[in-house]
């Protein structure tokens, strides 16, 4: 899997799909705390951060100097307790005091790790074991979740843990002054778990400067945000596009960041009305929830300058859908929080409407991309596994070095696992993952070509496909769809369109309708649980068309070529 030294090619020498650093310049050598620190010199009566809540009246708010005086006392309170060095643990939805913290720590010098509110004891257990956190700092409930009564029946497993502070009693933990410690950029920030879709959840070890560079050279430079913009939050802080996409670009730029407590698309209607986001940001779950909210009409979103998404596949169908109902452009971000987590962006302001529909943009300027196949980079055009390299690349898997070799090779190149196209001037298409590839009767097809095609059927809300085993075949494709609100859809009227416009043997054989597609906290589709869904059904259909021999291509496989 070592190929960096095959990476030679620069964009457009032979032809290749490399991009090779563009803004090197602009990658700063600059800690969390420096970036909080230019902020509050720039601005300091300007507001930081605003409590989304429904009741306006009820909104706590933050300037940029009392968010300082914040940061410094909680960074007290954990010298008080804890050692520099020593990660501390925080497990709670979206609540200014979770900032607070994420900031405190980080000029403390002690490794934030975050965790899921939606997880449960097993979970739990295997994130604060695997971190050795010393410290949680938690709500004593979530939703259904008894987190309180979870830490207190996991005290006896969790030898380092030393310390359980309730954010009830935040008040109390605040501490006198005592210096704070010299922080480096290459230093530990956070440590982020995997979904844990494709296996048991790693910790993903993120330094300062990947999470500040990150931020600041995608949704700041890109969105082009303001100081005292409004930017209207509501992804979860646990995840790289909450704590730092939302929360680090917005101290860059000096912008107030209006963090909801969870995604409600009624109240984030109202939000953006009354707090006059100028940013409409989300998964393509949530953007779909807003597009059928029955408040949209009427809402006022005369402040919103641009919409993004990400997270997830975003489908060409949905940015025009957003585009048309927002009236704005809307920017597509590639992410992995592996890359800490930007990758590619697309400029919502100067791309073309069929770039931003149709590509995932170009990389982030300081940030390097390849697509590789069998250890080479691949001519332009053609699919490979999409790499990419800099000052983003996460300094590993917690305490899997193995892993940590097997992702991110000895040229410091970090394998996506993610199949990719790049044209000649460095947009890059995704195709789908790389286990996710079906290939049926040696002949690779793409999930999301397909997804994409099916997408545009005026009736469908959602499709996500995969394959399913097959006698014959190898694999078949298959499809679970949900329908658009009043809409009615029949399995005959979507092979008609699929054949209407795909090749018969990209067709799916099977399909099932549902009212609710399952995604992680993050956003991305729990694709193994809708296959063992579909399979346990019923078993993939004969394929009346087995000798159609112009569905069956000799060659291909995985990471080759599509025919």
């Amino acid at each position: 899997m070592v190929v960096g030294a095959a990476f030679t090619g620069v964009m457009g020498d032979a032809g290749v799909s490399q991009w090779r650093v563009v803004g090197a310049e602009l990658v700063r050598a600059e800690t969390i705390g420096d970036l909080l620190r230019g902020a509050v010199e720039a601005a300091p009566e300007v507001c930081a951060l605003v409590e989304g809540v429904a009741e306006p009246a009820a909104r706590r708010r933050w300037t940029y100097g009392e968010l300082s005086g914040e940061v410094r006392r909680a960074a007290w309170g954990l010298l008080a307790r804890f050692d520099v060095g020593e990660r501390v643990a925080v497990w709670a939805n979206n609540i200014p005091e979770w900032t607070i913290l994420q900031l405190a720590a980080a000029v403390a010098g002690m490794p934030l790790v975050t965790v899921d509110p939606a997880l449960r004891r097993d979970e739990v257990r295997h994130v604060l074991r695997t971190s050795g956190a010393v410290g949680v700092f938690l709500v004593r409930r979530y939703r259904d979740n008894p987190m309180a009564e979870t830490v207190d029946q996991l005290r006896g497993d969790l030898p380092a843990l030393r310390e359980v502070v309730y954010f009830d009693q935040w008040r109390d933990f605040a501490g006198t002054p005592t210096p704070l410690p010299e922080v480096r950029p290459g230093d530990t920030a956070q440590i982020q778990f995997t979904s844990g879709t494709t296996g048991v959840p790693k910790g993903v070890v993120l330094h300062h400067s990947g999470l500040v560079n990150s931020a600041r050279l995608s949704y700041t430079r890109t969105l082009r945000l303001r100081r005292a913009d409004p930017v209207l939050n509501a992804m979860p802080l646990f995840h790289t596009a909450g704590s730092v996409l939302a929360t680090l670009s917005a101290i860059a730029a000096g912008s107030t960041h209006v963090l909801m407590p969870y995604f409600d698309p009624g109240l984030f209607l109202r939000l953006v009305e009354q707090e006059r986001s100028v940013l409409v940001a989300g998964v393509p779950t949530m953007l779909r929830a807003l597009l059928d909210h029955p408040a949209l009409p009427g809402t006022d979103l005369s402040s919103v300058r641009c919409a993004l998404s990400g997270g997830a596949v975003v489908p060409p169908e949905l940015v025009a859908r957003v585009e048309e109902a927002f009236g704005v452009p809307l920017a597509v971000i590639y992410a992995q929080t592996e890359a800490s987590p930007a990758i590619t962006m697309t400029d919502p302001y100067t791309d073309s409407a069929a770039d931003r529909a149709g590509t995932i943009g170009r990389p982030v300027a300081g940030v390097e991309v390849a697509v590789v196949s069998g250890g080479r980079v691949v001519p332009v055009g053609e699919p490979g596994e999409l790499c990419t390299r800099g000052h983003h690349v996460m300094t590993g898997y917690l305490d899997q070095p193995e892993q940590t070799a097997l992702t991110v090779d000895a040229d410091g190149w970090l394998h996506t696992g993610d199949l990719a196209a790049m044209d000649g001037r460095g947009y890059c298409r995704i195709a789908g993952r790389l286990k996710e590839m079906i290939i049926r009767g040696g002949e690779n097809l793409f999930p999301r070509e397909i997804e994409d095609v099916l997408a545009r059927h005026p009736g469908v809300a959602e499709v996500v496909v995969f394959g399913v085993p097959d006698e014959h075949w190898g694999e078949q494709p298959a499809a679970v769809v949900r329908a658009r609100p009043g809409a009615t859809l029949t399995e005959d009227e979507l092979v008609a369109y699929g054949r209407a416009h795909l090749a018969r043997q990209k067709v799916p054989r099977l399909w099932r309708f549902v009212d609710h597609i399952p995604t992680t906290g993050s956003g991305k589709v729990l694709r193994s649980r809708l296959r063992d869904l579909v399979l346990a059904e019923a078993p993939v259909p004969p394929d009346q068309n087995s000798s159609d021999q112009n569905s069956s291509h000799s060659g291909g496989g995985r990471g080759e070529q599509a025919q």
